[in-house]
């Protein structure tokens, strides 16, 4: 209440204080255009008179401004005095006489351009133009008295309202502190035991936030130290077989080829002996050749990312059956942001492939300018993805593989309508450990 009080007396003197000063600058500003239309009437009668007096054709051109002036002055003055007011009637009354002292000069200024010297004389001999002039500063003197009183009484107006509002602030302001020291008085042991009992819940609360934080991020990087483990040794593993096994099938291959050479006229079970040996160490060089592929394929570090998920799409094609749809842009990534995506479109084929009796698989890379986006959806059977177990070791692996690499990762899929899983990579570099 003593708000509401202290909000009303401030908004009643602000709008009196307005109002006042809005009448001050309207009263200030039509002194100013009477000022302004005496100084032009003074300027024209200098004109006129130093014209009649030398003849110089110099004096006519601050006398022409003049009156100019003076229109202009009086039609802005008619605005600021409605009819029918005292001040109105004064007004016209100057009107008619500042009229009467323009056709006073303005013929005398022509006599003079004429050459009539007896008139002209007439003219600067009467009194006809001071009594103008004296008449014209009498009611000019009316309306700036008037002007002036007005401001007087609009300053009064502030005056009264500044007093009225610093008697009620005076009033008001001591029952509110008043108030408001008992409210805080009668608050002060309810707010006590309060912050005492949230300190203490915030003190547990940031003791397990501490905890969670620290455990999620050494199984974080547990996760990641294993991923990087895993394909080092898939790395190792690839080299050895490529090197070792590939060296041992491809010697074995060329010593077959030796003795078939050299066994010209050898029996047909032989040759066909020889025949079957060579079949299976072609079988034993492409078995070797697609779990290296398996491990780390070559193609990504070769070919690049696109003609790598292409291979991957058609191969897994050919093995399943089902029908593989790629759409796969050139992306700008580093070695572990590209194999970061092998390793998603390859997981999730497996998945199709295990569970999802899919008939159609499509594959998309988009690439942006900050981002890349990738997607895998497929027409199978799907599943509840709400209802799917957080300890899904195939989904939680590709989440865990995304995120490190500082992207985002999301599982879309309802029974009987598919699955589409999604992921967003930036294209900023990120940590070799993260992504391995």
């Amino acid at each position: 209440m003593a708000a509401l009080v202290l909000i009303g007396i401030n908004e009643t003197g602000y709008n009196q204080s307005t109002r006042a000063l809005d009448r001050i600058d309207e009263y200030t500003r039509t002194r100013n255009a009477v000022n302004r239309l005496l100084q032009h009437v003074l300027d024209a009668e200098t004109g006129s008179r130093g014209y009649l007096l030398t003849g110089d054709p110099r004096y006519p051109e601050p006398y022409n401004a003049a009156v100019a002036e003076i229109s202009q002055n009086l039609e802005g003055l008619r605005t600021n005095y409605p009819a029918g007011t005292g001040d109105s009637a004064t007004l016209a009354q100057l009107t008619r006489n500042v009229q009467r002292k323009l056709a006073e000069m303005d013929l005398s200024v022509r006599m003079r351009k004429q050459g009539n010297e007896d008139a002209r004389k007439f003219v600067l001999m009467t009194d006809v133009g001071k009594e103008h002039m004296d008449a014209i500063r009498d009611q000019a003197g009316k309306l700036i008295q008037s002007a002036t009183a007005g401001m007087v009484a609009a300053q009064t107006v502030v005056e009264q309202t500044l007093r009225l509002s610093r008697v009620g602030i005076a009033v008001v302001a001591p029952a509110a502190l008043t108030a408001f020291y008992l409210y805080l008085r009668q608050s002060t042991r309810l707010k006590l035991a309060g912050e005492q009992q949230q300190r203490a819940l915030q003190q547990e609360r940031d003791l397990l936030e501490s905890q969670v934080r620290d455990r999620t991020a050494s199984l974080a990087q547990l996760a990641t130290h294993l991923q990087q483990v895993r394909e080092e040794e898939r790395g190792h593993l690839r080299a050895r077989l490529h090197d070792e096994l590939g060296a041992l099938l491809t010697a074995a291959k060329l010593d077959v080829a030796r003795l078939k050479s050299k066994l010209g006229g050898q029996p047909p079970e032989i040759g066909e002996r020889l025949q079957h040996l060579t079949e299976t160490l072609n079988s034993g060089i492409a078995l070797k050749r697609r779990i290296i592929e398996d491990l780390r394929p070559s193609s990504l570090a070769n070919l690049g990312l696109t003609a790598a998920l292409e291979i991957l799409a058609r191969e897994f094609s050919e093995r399943s059956g089902i029908e593989i749809a790629t759409s796969v842009e050139e992306v700008e990534l580093d070695e572990s942001g590209q194999l970061t995506i092998y390793r998603l479109v390859q997981e999730s084929l497996t998945n199709v492939g295990k569970y999802a009796d899919a008939r159609q698989v499509d594959i998309s890379v988009r690439s942006y300018s900050n981002h890349v986006e990738v997607e895998i959806k497929d027409d199978g059977k799907g599943f509840d993805a709400q209802a799917a177990r957080p300890s899904t070791h195939g989904l939680a692996g590709m989440r865990h593989r995304v995120e490190a690499a500082g992207g985002r990762f999301t599982v879309a899929s309802r029974p009987g309508a598919g699955t589409r899983i999604a992921a967003v990579l930036p294209k900023a570099a990120v940590p070799v450990a993260a992504t391995a």
